[in-house]
Protein backbone atom coordinates (compact mmCIF):
# COMPACT_ATOMS: atom_id res chain seq x y z
CA UNK A 1 0.00 0.00 0.00
CA UNK A 2 1.10 3.72 -1.19
CA UNK A 3 1.09 6.00 1.88
CA UNK A 4 0.67 9.62 1.13
CA UNK A 5 3.26 12.09 2.81
CA UNK A 6 2.20 13.69 5.88
CA UNK A 7 1.57 16.79 4.30
CA UNK A 8 -2.19 17.53 5.08
CA UNK A 9 -1.90 20.55 7.44
CA UNK A 10 0.44 22.43 4.92
CA UNK A 11 -0.57 24.48 2.34
CA UNK A 12 -1.54 22.99 -1.60
CA UNK A 13 1.56 24.42 -2.49
CA UNK A 14 4.17 23.81 -0.19
CA UNK A 15 3.55 19.86 -1.25
CA UNK A 16 5.55 21.16 -4.77
CA UNK A 17 8.80 18.88 -5.11
CA UNK A 18 10.27 21.82 -6.45
CA UNK A 19 10.51 23.35 -2.29
CA UNK A 20 13.43 23.22 -0.88
CA UNK A 21 13.11 20.20 2.29
CA UNK A 22 14.48 22.81 4.75
CA UNK A 23 11.73 24.78 3.78
CA UNK A 24 9.36 21.94 5.37
CA UNK A 25 11.16 21.44 8.27
CA UNK A 26 10.37 25.13 8.90
CA UNK A 27 7.39 24.94 8.33
CA UNK A 28 6.26 21.88 9.91
CA UNK A 29 8.23 23.86 13.30
CA UNK A 30 6.59 26.98 12.77
CA UNK A 31 2.83 25.02 12.76
CA UNK A 32 4.37 22.92 15.80
CA UNK A 33 4.71 26.02 17.90
CA UNK A 34 1.62 27.57 16.46
CA UNK A 35 -0.36 24.52 17.66
CA UNK A 36 0.83 24.34 21.12
CA UNK A 37 0.77 27.00 24.31
CA UNK A 38 4.65 27.40 25.26
CA UNK A 39 4.49 27.63 29.26
CA UNK A 40 8.21 28.73 29.39
CA UNK A 41 9.41 31.57 26.81
CA UNK A 42 12.51 32.91 28.76
CA UNK A 43 12.66 35.66 26.38
CA UNK A 44 10.01 37.69 28.29
CA UNK A 45 12.64 37.96 31.61
CA UNK A 46 14.96 39.56 28.63
CA UNK A 47 12.89 41.55 26.68
CA UNK A 48 14.24 45.42 27.84
CA UNK A 49 16.78 46.79 30.49
CA UNK A 50 14.31 47.45 32.86
CA UNK A 51 13.34 44.26 33.14
CA UNK A 52 17.00 42.19 32.73
CA UNK A 53 17.58 44.75 35.88
CA UNK A 54 14.64 43.71 37.96
CA UNK A 55 15.91 39.69 37.44
CA UNK A 56 19.53 40.42 37.59
CA UNK A 57 21.10 37.67 40.41
CA UNK A 58 24.58 39.35 40.40
CA UNK A 59 25.52 42.94 40.77
CA UNK A 60 28.85 44.54 41.01
CA UNK A 61 29.41 47.48 43.52
CA UNK A 62 32.40 49.50 44.41
CA UNK A 63 32.46 47.75 48.35
CA UNK A 64 32.95 44.08 46.08
CA UNK A 65 36.31 45.51 45.32
CA UNK A 66 40.25 45.39 47.28
CA UNK A 67 42.73 47.41 45.19
CA UNK A 68 46.01 45.66 45.17
CA UNK A 69 48.83 49.10 45.97
CA UNK A 70 52.59 49.11 45.53
CA UNK A 71 54.23 50.96 47.88
CA UNK A 72 58.45 52.10 46.90
CA UNK A 73 60.65 54.04 49.17
CA UNK A 74 60.66 57.09 47.11
CA UNK A 75 60.43 59.04 43.65
CA UNK A 76 57.87 59.65 41.38
CA UNK A 77 54.99 57.32 40.33
CA UNK A 78 56.84 54.15 38.31
CA UNK A 79 54.06 52.72 36.08
CA UNK A 80 54.53 49.33 35.68
CA UNK A 81 54.45 48.00 32.55
CA UNK A 82 52.95 44.61 32.85
CA UNK A 83 50.32 46.28 34.54
CA UNK A 84 48.81 49.54 32.42
CA UNK A 85 47.09 51.73 34.69
CA UNK A 86 48.86 50.51 37.87
CA UNK A 87 52.26 52.27 39.05
CA UNK A 88 54.59 51.82 42.31
CA UNK A 89 53.89 55.11 44.51
CA UNK A 90 55.82 56.36 47.21
CA UNK A 91 54.33 56.56 50.40
CA UNK A 92 53.09 59.87 50.58
CA UNK A 93 51.19 59.40 46.91
CA UNK A 94 50.33 56.04 48.12
CA UNK A 95 48.20 57.06 51.18
CA UNK A 96 46.89 59.70 48.68
CA UNK A 97 45.57 56.94 46.86
CA UNK A 98 44.19 55.45 49.38
CA UNK A 99 42.15 58.24 50.16
CA UNK A 100 40.92 58.55 46.36
CA UNK A 101 40.13 54.91 46.87
CA UNK A 102 37.70 55.62 49.53
CA UNK A 103 35.99 58.61 47.87
CA UNK A 104 34.60 56.48 45.35
CA UNK A 105 33.34 54.18 47.87
CA UNK A 106 36.20 51.12 48.04
CA UNK A 107 36.37 49.27 51.08
CA UNK A 108 39.55 48.30 51.11
CA UNK A 109 43.14 48.13 49.91
CA UNK A 110 45.55 45.69 49.74
CA UNK A 111 49.23 46.92 50.45
CA UNK A 112 52.08 45.44 48.93
CA UNK A 113 55.87 46.44 48.96
CA UNK A 114 58.50 46.62 46.35
CA UNK A 115 61.82 46.07 48.49
CA UNK A 116 64.78 47.92 47.07
CA UNK A 117 67.84 44.71 46.27
CA UNK A 118 69.47 46.43 49.43
CA UNK A 119 67.20 45.83 52.07
CA UNK A 120 66.94 41.86 50.55
CA UNK A 121 68.58 39.49 52.68
CA UNK A 122 68.48 36.10 52.67
CA UNK A 123 66.97 36.32 56.77
CA UNK A 124 64.14 38.79 55.28
CA UNK A 125 65.31 41.14 58.13
CA UNK A 126 63.41 44.06 56.27
CA UNK A 127 60.07 41.92 56.77
CA UNK A 128 60.56 42.80 61.27
CA UNK A 129 62.08 46.04 61.08
CA UNK A 130 59.93 48.78 61.78
CA UNK A 131 61.50 51.61 60.22
CA UNK A 132 61.27 50.28 57.14
CA UNK A 133 59.91 52.58 54.32
CA UNK A 134 56.73 50.23 54.32
CA UNK A 135 55.82 50.17 57.76
CA UNK A 136 56.23 54.09 57.98
CA UNK A 137 53.88 54.10 54.97
CA UNK A 138 51.23 51.78 56.22
CA UNK A 139 50.86 55.02 59.19
CA UNK A 140 50.35 57.03 56.50
CA UNK A 141 47.95 55.60 54.63
CA UNK A 142 46.07 54.57 58.52
CA UNK A 143 45.87 58.42 58.46
CA UNK A 144 44.64 59.33 55.26
CA UNK A 145 42.08 56.64 54.67
CA UNK A 146 40.87 56.20 58.28
CA UNK A 147 37.70 54.04 56.93
CA UNK A 148 39.50 52.20 54.57
CA UNK A 149 40.17 48.08 55.21
CA UNK A 150 43.79 47.74 55.29
CA UNK A 151 45.26 44.36 53.81
CA UNK A 152 48.73 43.43 54.62
CA UNK A 153 50.53 40.78 52.86
CA UNK A 154 52.44 38.68 55.21
CA UNK A 155 54.83 36.71 53.07
CA UNK A 156 58.98 37.06 52.63
CA UNK A 157 58.85 36.93 48.78
CA UNK A 158 59.32 40.94 48.53
CA UNK A 159 62.67 40.42 50.95
CA UNK A 160 64.31 37.68 49.52
CA UNK A 161 66.89 37.70 47.16
CA UNK A 162 66.05 34.33 45.68
CA UNK A 163 61.98 35.31 45.28
CA UNK A 164 60.40 32.56 47.85
CA UNK A 165 58.05 33.08 50.05
CA UNK A 166 60.32 31.86 52.99
CA UNK A 167 63.67 31.50 54.23
CA UNK A 168 65.79 28.80 52.97
CA UNK A 169 67.05 25.34 54.52
CA UNK A 170 70.85 24.17 53.36
CA UNK A 171 68.92 22.12 50.63
CA UNK A 172 67.57 25.02 48.94
CA UNK A 173 64.08 24.39 49.78
CA UNK A 174 61.67 26.76 51.91
CA UNK A 175 62.12 26.03 55.31
CA UNK A 176 58.37 26.02 57.08
CA UNK A 177 58.65 25.97 60.93
CA UNK A 178 61.64 29.06 60.42
CA UNK A 179 59.38 30.88 57.95
CA UNK A 180 56.50 30.58 59.78
CA UNK A 181 57.78 31.90 63.09
CA UNK A 182 58.96 34.87 61.32
CA UNK A 183 55.74 35.64 59.51
CA UNK A 184 54.19 35.88 62.99
CA UNK A 185 56.47 38.49 64.09
CA UNK A 186 55.48 40.55 61.24
CA UNK A 187 51.79 40.12 61.33
CA UNK A 188 52.20 41.21 65.01
CA UNK A 189 54.27 43.82 63.56
CA UNK A 190 51.77 45.07 61.00
CA UNK A 191 48.77 44.90 63.60
CA UNK A 192 50.77 47.41 66.00
CA UNK A 193 50.79 49.92 62.68
CA UNK A 194 47.15 49.74 62.09
CA UNK A 195 46.26 46.97 59.51
CA UNK A 196 43.15 45.61 59.39
CA UNK A 197 43.64 42.22 58.02
CA UNK A 198 46.96 39.90 58.07
CA UNK A 199 46.56 38.25 54.31
CA UNK A 200 49.77 35.40 54.91
CA UNK A 201 49.86 34.41 50.87
CA UNK A 202 53.13 32.09 51.58
CA UNK A 203 51.54 28.36 51.57
CA UNK A 204 53.23 27.06 54.83
CA UNK A 205 51.74 24.28 56.79
CA UNK A 206 50.73 25.56 59.92
CA UNK A 207 50.66 29.26 59.48
CA UNK A 208 47.08 30.31 60.19
CA UNK A 209 47.43 28.90 63.65
CA UNK A 210 50.42 30.48 64.17
CA UNK A 211 49.57 34.41 63.46
CA UNK A 212 46.39 33.67 65.07
CA UNK A 213 47.94 32.72 68.41
CA UNK A 214 50.61 35.20 68.16
CA UNK A 215 48.29 38.01 67.15
CA UNK A 216 46.09 37.16 70.42
CA UNK A 217 49.12 37.01 72.40
CA UNK A 218 50.09 40.41 71.29
CA UNK A 219 46.65 41.80 72.33
CA UNK A 220 45.49 41.94 68.37
CA UNK A 221 42.26 39.94 68.97
CA UNK A 222 40.68 42.75 66.36
CA UNK A 223 42.92 41.73 63.61
CA UNK A 224 41.45 39.53 61.12
CA UNK A 225 43.28 36.84 59.16
CA UNK A 226 42.23 36.71 55.42
CA UNK A 227 44.10 33.40 54.46
CA UNK A 228 45.23 32.97 50.78
CA UNK A 229 43.91 29.08 51.23
CA UNK A 230 43.59 28.00 47.56
CA UNK A 231 46.94 29.43 46.21
CA UNK A 232 48.21 28.06 42.83
CA UNK A 233 51.29 27.65 41.38
CA UNK A 234 49.75 29.44 38.43
CA UNK A 235 51.73 31.12 35.37
CA UNK A 236 49.46 33.95 35.65
CA UNK A 237 51.81 35.61 39.14
CA UNK A 238 54.62 37.69 35.92
CA UNK A 239 52.79 40.34 35.76
CA UNK A 240 52.58 40.73 40.27
CA UNK A 241 56.32 39.27 40.13
CA UNK A 242 57.95 42.52 38.27
CA UNK A 243 56.05 45.02 40.24
CA UNK A 244 57.19 44.13 43.58
CA UNK A 245 60.66 42.83 41.97
CA UNK A 246 61.09 39.52 43.79
CA UNK A 247 60.68 37.85 39.72
CA UNK A 248 64.39 35.75 39.57
CA UNK A 249 66.48 37.60 36.56
CA UNK A 250 66.79 35.21 33.67
CA UNK A 251 64.73 32.40 35.89
CA UNK A 252 61.45 31.24 36.78
CA UNK A 253 60.93 30.61 40.61
CA UNK A 254 60.08 27.29 41.39
CA UNK A 255 57.21 27.30 44.25
CA UNK A 256 55.79 24.22 43.61
CA UNK A 257 56.82 22.41 46.89
CA UNK A 258 54.11 24.89 48.60
CA UNK A 259 51.39 26.04 46.61
CA UNK A 260 49.30 24.01 44.70
CA UNK A 261 49.29 22.18 41.78
CA UNK A 262 46.80 23.38 39.31
CA UNK A 263 45.58 19.82 38.77
CA UNK A 264 44.59 19.54 42.26
CA UNK A 265 40.96 20.86 42.92
CA UNK A 266 40.42 18.46 45.70
CA UNK A 267 43.37 19.39 48.11
CA UNK A 268 42.50 22.98 47.47
CA UNK A 269 39.52 22.62 49.08
CA UNK A 270 41.56 20.10 51.80
CA UNK A 271 44.09 23.35 52.14
CA UNK A 272 41.74 25.58 52.72
CA UNK A 273 39.31 24.00 55.28
CA UNK A 274 42.10 23.42 57.74
CA UNK A 275 42.85 26.96 57.57
CA UNK A 276 39.48 27.85 58.41
CA UNK A 277 40.13 25.30 61.61
CA UNK A 278 42.86 27.36 62.53
CA UNK A 279 41.24 30.32 63.03
CA UNK A 280 41.31 32.06 59.44
CA UNK A 281 38.59 34.55 59.22
CA UNK A 282 38.33 34.68 55.31
CA UNK A 283 39.42 32.25 52.87
CA UNK A 284 40.64 33.02 49.48
CA UNK A 285 41.05 31.36 45.88
CA UNK A 286 44.00 32.82 43.80
CA UNK A 287 44.25 33.44 40.82
CA UNK A 288 40.28 33.58 40.58
CA UNK A 289 39.39 33.48 36.86
CA UNK A 290 41.05 29.96 35.82
CA UNK A 291 39.81 28.71 39.23
CA UNK A 292 36.29 29.33 39.50
CA UNK A 293 35.72 25.55 40.05
CA UNK A 294 37.15 25.80 43.06
CA UNK A 295 35.87 29.01 44.38
CA UNK A 296 32.47 27.70 43.40
CA UNK A 297 33.07 23.96 45.81
CA UNK A 298 34.26 26.04 48.51
CA UNK A 299 31.32 28.41 48.91
CA UNK A 300 29.32 25.29 49.53
CA UNK A 301 31.90 23.60 52.07
CA UNK A 302 32.10 26.75 54.20
CA UNK A 303 30.11 29.71 55.55
CA UNK A 304 33.31 31.94 56.09
CA UNK A 305 33.36 35.31 53.55
CA UNK A 306 35.44 34.03 50.85
CA UNK A 307 38.18 36.20 48.92
CA UNK A 308 39.58 35.50 45.37
CA UNK A 309 41.94 37.19 43.33
CA UNK A 310 42.08 38.24 40.01
CA UNK A 311 45.87 38.02 39.28
CA UNK A 312 48.02 40.08 37.58
CA UNK A 313 48.33 38.08 34.35
CA UNK A 314 44.30 37.93 34.08
CA UNK A 315 44.31 41.47 34.43
CA UNK A 316 46.91 41.88 32.11
CA UNK A 317 45.87 39.27 28.97
CA UNK A 318 42.42 41.28 29.17
CA UNK A 319 44.29 45.00 28.35
CA UNK A 320 46.62 42.84 26.03
CA UNK A 321 43.69 41.26 24.40
CA UNK A 322 41.75 45.06 23.88
CA UNK A 323 44.91 46.64 22.87
CA UNK A 324 44.68 44.51 19.80
CA UNK A 325 41.35 45.40 19.17
CA UNK A 326 40.02 41.52 19.86
CA UNK A 327 38.17 42.31 22.90
CA UNK A 328 36.16 45.26 24.22
CA UNK A 329 38.50 46.14 27.65
CA UNK A 330 35.20 47.72 29.31
CA UNK A 331 32.53 44.54 28.70
CA UNK A 332 35.78 42.00 29.53
CA UNK A 333 36.82 43.49 32.43
CA UNK A 334 32.54 43.45 34.00
CA UNK A 335 31.84 39.89 32.78
CA UNK A 336 34.89 38.42 34.11
CA UNK A 337 34.50 40.18 37.66
CA UNK A 338 30.85 38.93 37.34
CA UNK A 339 31.60 35.31 37.03
CA UNK A 340 34.01 35.83 40.01
CA UNK A 341 31.29 37.07 42.25
CA UNK A 342 28.38 34.67 40.40
CA UNK A 343 30.81 31.74 41.76
CA UNK A 344 30.71 32.59 45.52
CA UNK A 345 33.58 35.48 46.10
CA UNK A 346 32.61 37.93 48.30
CA UNK A 347 35.44 40.35 48.23
CA UNK A 348 37.92 40.39 45.30
CA UNK A 349 41.26 41.66 44.68
CA UNK A 350 41.45 43.12 41.58
CA UNK A 351 43.60 45.49 39.11
CA UNK A 352 40.46 46.44 37.82
CA UNK A 353 39.42 47.94 41.47
CA UNK A 354 39.43 51.50 40.92
CA UNK A 355 38.48 51.71 37.17
CA UNK A 356 35.20 49.76 38.32
CA UNK A 357 34.31 51.81 41.29
CA UNK A 358 34.66 54.90 39.00
CA UNK A 359 32.60 53.04 36.74
CA UNK A 360 30.11 52.40 39.10
CA UNK A 361 29.38 55.53 40.26
CA UNK A 362 26.07 57.49 40.07
CA UNK A 363 25.12 58.90 36.63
Amino acid sequence: MTHEPKTRNLRPETRNSNHHPALFVSIRVHSWLNSRMLSRRFRRLRLNPAVRDLVRETALSPADFAAPVFVKPAGPPEPIASLPGISRLNPEDAAIECGELQRLGLRAAALFPCVPPALKSPGAEAALDPSTFFHQAIRSIRSAAPGLVLICDVALDPYTPHGHDGVLDGRGDVDNDRTVAILAEMAVLQAGLGIDWAAPSDMMDGRVAALRAALDAAGHTRTAILAYSAKFASAYYGPFRDAVGSKKAGDAIDKRTYQIEPANGRQALADALLDEAEGADLLMVKPAGLYLDVLAALRRETRLPLAAYQVSGEYAQIHAAAEKGWLDLERARDESLLAIKRAGADVILTYFAKSMAAALQPR
